[in-house]
């Protein structure tokens, strides 16, 4: 089993940048793939990105393609979620999600065994 926490997260202004970090324990990070989803205040939760076990792949949501990249440090059993050009909807609680199958692409949360706690963005003037 692991544990995930998140960090990162704030008030930041549009067009402004923030990088959340999702810190595992427990395990090794590189045992599984990880995924960063976000949900607003009234809306489901969205599938943000992917990023393979190894780092060799990602994924992104089209709301979030080219504006935000994925990354892991196995070494240092921590993935990052790097937001720039950050609009106004981009406000949700984020969390990251651990997937100990290692194969595919997972974008829906029920492939994801652990989740962290999430960690609040806020994007306004």
């Amino acid at each position: 089993q692991v544990q995930l926490v998140e960090s990162g997260g704030g008030l930041v202004q549009p067009g402004g940048s923030l990088r959340l970090s999702c810190a595992a324990s427990g395990r090794t990070l590189s045992s599984y793939a990880m995924g960063w989803f976000r949900q607003a205040p009234g809306k489901e939760r969205e599938f943000v990105a992917f990023i393979s076990w190894s780092g060799s792949t990602t994924y992104y949501a089209d709301s979030v393609k080219g504006r935000f990249t994925i990354s892991r440090d196995n070494a240092k059993n921590t993935v990052y979620l790097q937001m720039n050009s950050l609009k106004p909807e981009d406000t949700a609680v984020y969390y990251c999600a651990a997937d100990k199958r290692r194969v595919g692409v997972s974008i829906r949360g029920y492939e994801y065994d652990y989740w962290g706690q999430g960690t609040q963005v806020t994007v306004s003037s």
